[in-house]
């Protein structure tokens, strides 16, 4: 585990954002957070904020394995579920992705 968030640290520093391919897309991004009626996003800065966000939560939950070994590139809600009871580190998320 200390490895992991050692090369993430290594990866923030050194990687260069392609804001034009990003690694999730920003309309989807933008369109969950403007379902809190308190959020207005205004500027670009949140959403690539939120997008490397999801990308460690992905990376470091392993729900990306989970889809994979489906023959899926795409997560479900199953798949986060499913990452997410096999870690405790994530117990914060059971009230919003139900197993």
């Amino acid at each position: 585990l200390r490895s992991f968030w050692q090369r993430q640290i290594d990866s923030a520093e050194n990687e260069t954002m392609d804001y034009k391919h990003p690694v999730l897309p920003f309309a989807k991004i933008k369109k969950v957070m403007k379902m809190d009626p308190d959020v207005k996003v205004s500027t670009h800065a949140p959403p690539i904020l939120l997008c490397k966000a999801c990308k460690t939560f992905i990376s470091d939950s392993r729900t990306f394995i989970i889809s994979d070994s489906d023959k899926r590139r795409t997560l479900s809600r199953s798949d986060i579920a499913a990452a997410l009871s096999k870690s405790d580190q994530s117990n914060f998320l059971l009230d919003i992705v139900p197993r």
